[in-house]
């Protein structure tokens, strides 16, 4: 494996259990290759009712798509963190994965990006069987911090009631 999954655990947000990714099998600037075996897990923290919906494959997804950023970070500069804005295109096509004997190989592929956003076409597969597919977009953390909010100038004593030059009577709004 190129990546272990402490590795992993060192480039994304989750540890323990929710390290849900075992290793990267393959990676370049523009696509990942991930596996686990985490989904068989009677421990697995998505689990509901002692079972494992095929859609939690999407979390799968995200954290590959967040070692892919945060390897490719470690070359072209520092990894940012990145938020899971919106998936298009979900197609399920098993009920569970914890049911799926063998391991579950995670895909990810960035297909656009313009440092503000990524786009990736993600599948999960176990052996040549397709679990789930879709896109996502992921919105990445700013370069530079925003600057701090702005908050009103404490007002001098003794005055605290701000007037108008009309009322919202007078402009026909009451």
């Amino acid at each position: 494996m190129l990546v272990t999954r402490a590795q992993i655990a060192s480039l994304i947000p989750h540890s323990g259990a929710m390290c849900l990714l075992d290793g990267v099998l393959q990676w370049d600037a523009s696509r990942i290759v991930c596996v686990s075996r985490s989904h068989r897990a009677g421990d697995n923290p998505l689990r509901a009712e002692g079972q494992l919906p095929a859609v939690c494959g999407v979390e799968y997804a995200a954290q590959a798509m967040a070692v892919h950023g945060g390897l490719a970070g470690k070359v072209g500069g520092r990894p940012r963190a990145g938020y899971l804005a919106s998936l298009r295109d979900l197609e399920c096509r098993r009920s569970r994965l914890d049911d799926l004997a063998g391991e579950l190989v995670v895909e990810a592929e960035q297909v656009a990006g313009d440092g503000a956003h990524v786009i990736y076409r993600f599948k999960l597969r176990v052996g040549e069987v397709e679990v789930l597919s879709g896109q996502a977009l992921v919105v990445l953390e700013p370069l530079t911090p925003a600057p701090p909010s702005l908050t009103p100038a404490p007002l001098p004593s003794g005055e605290g009631r701000l007037e108008f030059p009309f009322s919202s009577r007078e402009k026909g709004m009451g």
